[in-house]
């Protein structure tokens, strides 16, 4: 029988991604549903100090609202030459939260003219699970890369368009989905985590 799992993110791509690769770990073992299916619930204020701490509130606060366990993960870009920014707030970088064309058009302007030795960036992931009886757990990856010049390719979300893996030669945005889990920040956090969800879960009944 398989458990309810909610995926606490109202982002498409994410639900998407996370419902892949758990079909691959776990194949049938998870009934992943979205925060789509709860349209009244309050939307969480990420007031964390860290991906860890904003994961953990989204994971505990949606898990408590509606009874379910619940997974959430906080990601961001890093860029060196920005001394880490925008970090957690990358998904608002530019002013409105979710406005992938904005921030990706404002990291390009901040890295006008620097060379591609100084672009290096990386993604980072906290996964974070939470039960409704209290016990939680995080897993964390990263996913190291640099800023192209200019956004390229149409998949993926977010960031993709304007950061290259090392290795490749394309941004993520050309990857295939499945050649993105295998590599990308969430895909590695995921799978990391998977095995104490399914553990978990189970405890449950």
């Amino acid at each position: 029988m398989a458990h309810t799992l909610l995926l606490a993110t109202r982002n498409k791509g994410k639900i998407e991604e996370f419902r892949r690769i758990l079909d691959v770990i776990a194949p049938g073992a998870i009934n992943l549903v979205g925060l789509d299916q709860f349209p009244d619930l309050h939307e969480v204020i990420e007031d964390g100090a860290t991906f860890e701490e904003n994961a953990l509130k989204k994971a505990r606060e949606m898990s408590i609202a509606t009874g379910i366990p619940a997974i959430a993960d906080d990601s961001g870009l890093c860029v060196d030459y920005l001394g880490g920014d925008p970090g957690i707030y990358s998904a608002r970088w530019a002013g409105t939260h979710g406005d992938d064309q904005a921030n990706n058009k404002k990291i390009l302007d901040q890295l006008s003219g620097v060379s591609d030795e100084q672009r290096g960036a990386h993604f980072t992931c906290v996964a974070a699970l939470y039960l409704p009886d209290g016990r939680s757990h995080c897993e964390a990856a990263d996913f190291f890369g640099r800023i192209l010049h200019a956004p390229v390719g149409e998949h993926g979300f977010g960031y993709d368009p304007i950061f290259s893996p090392h290795g490749f030669n394309q941004s993520s945005a050309q990857l295939s989905a499945e050649e993105k889990d295998a590599i990308s920040h969430r895909g590695k956090s995921l799978r990391a985590i998977a095995p104490h969800v399914i553990r978990m879960l189970k405890t449950l009944g």
